[in-house]
């Protein structure tokens, strides 16, 4: 992406009062069960938030609703003040500046990581034409530096089969990094990773807060405590609880549903 076409998409997110993400009394329903009941959450540009809760809680399928996976019946999803999510589909959220990472890496095994940083500058045109079309000198200066970012410099040159679970994972966020998202949603980063692996992960997402919004849904407690500062916990597709980490998790109804269990 050019350097027009970055500033095009950056203006055209209205975020003047902060916000960044709205959602506003999103309900969904499937087969009359509630995934999502009249749910209110606002992400401020720039954030780093968590997003916590039980199973079934509705964390997937909010996230699905933002990025147009899952029509809601009802309810309103804005990206900054001026565009309704509901209203477009998965590609034009994709290509407004939202990406998504989900729990299992999905990266091309057989091509090294920089050839996986390379496709995902065109992730909608044919892998094999994409691997036949040179990167401009800007891309291949924002491919070094989201390297750097993701902590595979020395790794460039290996297949992506060959990375570890947490390396593959690095690289995955990588590959959406590249596109320049403003607002970034990443399911269960760090299931299975080492405890290295988990304190770099740690450093990679606060590195990226401010520069981009992140929105973490995730388990680890201690992953949580570690780059939290605002968790909205989820119960029954409703927020039962939002704030700062220290007082979230001493929140008695949070304990009873969720951290107590």
């Amino acid at each position: 992406m050019s350097s027009a076409e970055t500033q095009v998409k950056e203006e055209s997110v209205n975020t003047m009062h902060g916000c960044i993400l709205y959602v506003e009394g999103v309900t969904v329903s499937f087969d009359g069960f509630k995934a999502l009941d009249d749910l209110n959450v606002y992400i401020d540009d720039g954030e780093l938030r968590c997003i916590i809760g039980p199973n079934g809680a509705g964390k997937t399928t909010m996230m699905d609703v933002v990025t147009g996976k899952t029509r809601p019946d009802r309810g309103t999803v804005f990206f900054g003040q001026n565009h309704d999510l509901t209203e477009m589909t998965e590609y034009e959220i994709a290509h407004l500046g939202i990406g998504r990472k989900f729990q299992k890496p999905t990266v091309f095994q057989n091509h090294t990581v920089f050839e996986n940083l390379e496709l995902a500058f065109h992730t909608n045109k044919n892998v094999w034409m994409s691997l036949t079309k040179s990167l401009t000198g800007e891309q291949r200066e924002k491919t070094d530096e989201v390297l750097e970012t993701i902590g595979l410099v020395n790794q460039m040159n290996l297949r992506a089969g060959l990375l570890s679970h947490g390396q593959k994972q690095w690289l995955e966020i990588g590959m959406l990094l590249v596109q320049d998202p403003r607002l970034l949603l990443i399911d269960e980063p760090v299931a299975g990773m080492t405890h290295q692996e988990t304190e770099a992960t740690v450093e990679l997402l606060k590195s990226l807060a401010g520069k981009h919004s992140v929105v973490v849904v995730e388990h680890e407690m201690d992953f949580i405590r570690s780059i939290a500062n605002r968790v909205t916990v989820l119960h029954e597709g409703r927020v039962l609880a939002d704030g700062k980490m220290e007082d979230v998790q001493n929140d008695p109804k949070v304990i009873e549903v969720y951290l107590g269990s």
